[in-house]
């Protein structure tokens, strides 16, 4: 298997894909659950929201890795900051640079667009995902994330 990857941005073409590895990822995440339907709409609203931004790694013409960073503003920071969401890289791909080159990419927009902090969530059970921010230098912080349901 070729390891030469390249990240761009994802295309509406790449759904179905960015959707397989969405489900990658919700099956380790406990807090989310697969539904391919929800799944294909927020990914639909992520490529077009002017706010965000969806990379994808391709090799070979296949997706084998997603992530996604959407602008918010941040008033500790006086400016704008980017939530990354949704790193995730297919299994065979891994522990191969994917990841990291989609952070860097990542990393590179958020600059880009004026931001100067970057967050993440991450399950608190999946280490290796911690391993992997923290070889990045990645930090924790005290805050806690919480949520709550609002009713359709």
């Amino acid at each position: 298997m070729s390891c030469t990857t390249t990240i761009r941005t994802a295309r509406d073409s790449d759904l179905l894909d960015l959707a397989s590895l969405l489900e990658e990822l919700f099956y380790i995440e406990e807090d989310f659950t697969v539904d391919r339907d929800r799944q294909l709409r927020g990914l639909d609203l992520m490529l077009h929201n002017p706010q965000g931004r969806v990379l994808v790694a391709e090799a070979d013409g296949t997706v084998v890795g997603m992530c996604t960073g959407q602008l918010l503003i941040s008033t500790s920071e006086g400016g704008p900051a980017v939530m990354v969401e949704d790193v995730v890289v297919r299994r065979g791909w891994r522990n191969k640079g994917v990841g990291a080159e989609l952070m860097t990419a990542i990393t590179q927009w958020a600059q880009e667009q004026g931001a100067t902090r970057l967050q993440l969530l991450a399950d608190r059970n999946n280490t290796p995902a911690f391993a992997f921010y923290n070889r990045l230098g990645w930090k924790h912080t005290r805050l806690v994330c919480m949520r709550s349901m609002l009713e359709s």
